[in-house]
């Protein structure tokens, strides 16, 4: 009996899921960053800044994490 060829749909699950997780990181940490400037009144976006320089950061060692998680 032949086996059949793994399906590429668990490939594509995995790093469109991993996309959408960096999304949401990305997106937690702007908005944050933006109501913390806006509860403490800042002139300058600088929260917004750091947590979303800081979320970036997160979200690729996640990524990082996964791909190096798979060899």
């Amino acid at each position: 009996m032949a086996k059949k060829p793994k399906s590429n749909y668990n490939f594509y699950l995995r790093f469109s899921s991993l996309a959408i997780q960096m999304g949401v990181i990305i997106f937690a940490g702007s908005y944050s960053g933006n109501y913390l400037d806006k509860y403490y009144a800042f002139n300058k976006p600088i929260l917004t800044i750091v947590f979303s320089l800081l979320s970036i950061a997160i979200s690729l060692y996640f990524v990082y994490k996964e791909i190096s998680h798979d060899k």
